[in-house]
């Protein structure tokens, strides 16, 4: 049901935001952002729940707590960097936003290799 909320969400903003931008275009960047805020605020929600399961499952299988840490950062940089590069494109800066992208790309890189790292190292100790 969260997903109707945030599709009547999200069109009413296009909707409004199309108005909007005939008459007051300034306006129409403040409304997306503000939607977009709603739609995080949502969102955190549905994160809790994540971290909830996470946490759950850490009790049923022995994982390192390192790599649960290392895959929630992951997802918060994927999602701060999809909501950033969404506002700077509804501004009219995809140029920006694709930097954004870039470099949340790079960063999901740099902060997974340890898990990578690990993951050689165990193939490597099997094939020993």
């Amino acid at each position: 049901m969260d997903i109707i909320k945030i599709s009547v969400l999200g069109i009413a903003g296009i909707v409004l935001g199309l108005f909007l931008k005939e008459s007051k275009p300034e306006y129409s960047l403040y409304l997306s952002v503000a939607i977009c805020l709603l739609m995080v605020g949502f969102s955190v929600t549905k994160l809790r729940m994540l971290f909830d399961n996470f946490r759950q499952l850490q009790q049923y299988i022995p994982i390192n707590s390192q790599y649960i840490s290392t895959l929630l950062k992951i997802i918060g940089v994927a999602y701060l960097g999809q909501f950033s590069a969404g506002i700077c494109k509804d501004a009219g800066y995809s140029s920006m936003a694709g930097q954004i992208e870039i470099f949340c790309k790079l960063s999901i890189m740099v902060i997974s290799m340890p898990i990578l790292l690990a993951l050689l190292e165990t193939i490597s100790s099997f094939l020993s």
